[in-house]
């Protein structure tokens, strides 16, 4: 069972109310200050009690999981880029995405401003968290847990934003006045800095488990993991071994079933590090919102979904002959599914995102498909890989190939003739395995694109779609955020 972070619209509508008084994005965004008060507390009203405070973390929670951080958006700017995903759907339903798929996306794209917008409101509710609920009389244990949540939250989507943008603004308190809304961008060796340090602070504070009542809140495991994840990112690797094998040590296991993990009745398990929670409330319709399944659905059936974001023959051929893996990353027009679902054998798309897949069973008419699957974000596989990939940058091969080989043996289901154990020893071809390794354990999981570009091979691999060098490490500042800064942001390198 989940949390209940699920039957919120009420708690959310109230939360937002009180926190969209102040502006994280960095222009004076009118529609944020927009709030209809009729039926909801004033700011004034707010930040009193142990149950506001609860409001607002939930908030923060829910907010994870909205249209901005799940659908379009993390799609065009996390996905489309890399060579396992394309566009999908029909060439005539939302072209745009193409624009992010050969690097033609300007500075005015929408999904750019959607992108950042989900991000900085993530930032700005954990900074009233952070900002408020010190002041509040409640449980100091509880206390420090909701505000070690919100910088986990906080850092989450800084992440998300150095990596997309390079050099973004950073706000790490409320500001006192108007003075205070428009800040410039920082370097993102600073912004690497803050990130690190609110999870360094939230891994000393958070439980290294959860009880039944709180499964699918944030935990130390978690603030350890993505540390491990933004210090792989600035190659690390010292720091990014001491991490892993701190979370290799707290009980987590791989599940047994790769494909099975990604499935609703096994969603929080022992291989979750980290999970966006999503469900299907039908007694309260606005909980349901999460669209991140729709989206990638099976189209062309009542259950499934829009059809996009498909894996690329790319992809299916980057899986080694008689992977597992490979079926259950990908759904192909014409299979039945595991759970039973028969898919088209016609239609205009050749595969779907498996990972996202949520069985027609789940489906009820009027609300969306999709809408009970969580977004994992952090897996154990995952942990383990930025293990090996750390131990071989440190010339420890035997550890890197314990730890890569551990992910293997759980993919090959008991088959010894298959996906055989990596053994070389030479650190450039053991690099190349963990690569490689990484691109189909973690396939249509939103990290192929960042991932080719840290390594320093985007230009092999994605120059063939468009991607220049010196250029297309990083997406376009949004020209609206530009426009509402007054020139106070500056563009990135080659885009207008």
């Amino acid at each position: 069972m989940k949390f209940n972070i699920k039957n919120n619209s009420v708690s959310k509508r109230l939360a937002f109310a009180a926190l969209s008084v102040l502006v994280l994005s960095q222009g004076c965004k009118k529609s944020f200050l927009e709030v209809d008060p009729q039926g909801k507390p004033q700011a004034t009203e707010f930040w009193k009690n142990q149950e506001d405070a609860s409001k607002a973390v939930n908030a923060m929670y829910a907010n994870l999981r909205s249209w901005e951080n799940t659908a379009f958006a993390p799609i065009a700017i996390e996905s489309m880029g890399s060579d396992e995903a394309e566009k999908g759907s029909i060439p005539s339903d939302a072209p745009f995405h193409n624009n992010f798929d050969n690097f033609t996306a300007t500075s005015t794209e929408g999904q750019l401003k959607d992108f950042w917008k989900g991000q900085y409101q993530n930032i700005n509710l954990a900074n009233q968290i952070l900002g408020n609920v010190p002041g509040i009389n409640m449980d100091a244990t509880l206390k420090s847990k909701y505000l070690a949540e919100a910088k986990f939250v906080r850092a989450y989507s800084y992440f998300r934003l150095v990596r997309a943008f390079g050099d973004v603004p950073l706000r790490l308190s409320l500001p006192k006045d108007a003075s205070e809304y428009n800040l410039p961008r920082t370097p993102k060796a600073q912004v690497w800095a803050a990130i690190e340090t609110d999870l360094s602070e939230a891994a000393a504070v958070l439980p290294p488990t959860n009880v039944t009542a709180d499964i699918g809140r944030i935990t130390r495991g978690a603030a350890l993991a993505l540390h491990a994840k933004v210090s792989m990112y600035q190659q690390k690797w010292d720091q990014v071994l001491a991490l892993t094998n701190t979370v290799m040590g707290m009980g987590y296991s791989l599940f047994p079933s790769f494909e099975g993990t990604f499935r609703i009745p096994n969603e929080n398990n022992s291989e979750s590090v980290f999970e966006i929670q999503a469900q299907l409330v039908q007694s309260i319709a606005d909980a349901s919102s999460s669209q991140y399944s729709q989206v990638q659905g099976v189209a062309g059936v009542n259950w499934g979904g829009w059809g996009f974001n498909i894996p690329t023959q790319a992809l299916v051929d980057a899986f080694e002959t008689d992977d597992p893996r490979m079926n259950a990353t990908i759904i192909f027009r014409g299979e039945t599914t595991p759970q039973g679902d028969v898919i088209p054998a016609t239609g205009a798309n050749p595969m779907y995102n498996q990972k996202s897949y949520v069985p027609s069973s789940y489906f009820v008419n009027g609300f969306n498909q999709g809408a009970d699957q969580n977004v994992r974000v952090i897996r154990y596989a995952e942990v383990l890989l930025m293990n090996a990939e750390a131990a071989n940058e440190l010339n420890d091969p035997a550890k890197a190939k314990l730890s890569l080989n551990a992910v293997r043996l759980r993919a090959r289901q008991g088959n010894p003739l298959i996906l055989a154990d990596v053994t070389t020893s030479d650190k450039v071809l053991l690099r190349t395995a963990i690569w490689h390794e990484r691109q189909v354990e973690l396939a249509m999981e939103f990290d192929r694109y960042f991932d080719v570009i840290r390594q320093g091979r985007a230009l092999a691999i994605f120059g063939p779609k468009g991607w220049k060098a010196n250029k297309n490490e990083v997406w376009p500042i949004p020209a609206d955020e530009i426009d509402l800064s007054a020139g106070v942001l500056t563009q990135n390198q080659g885009y207008n």
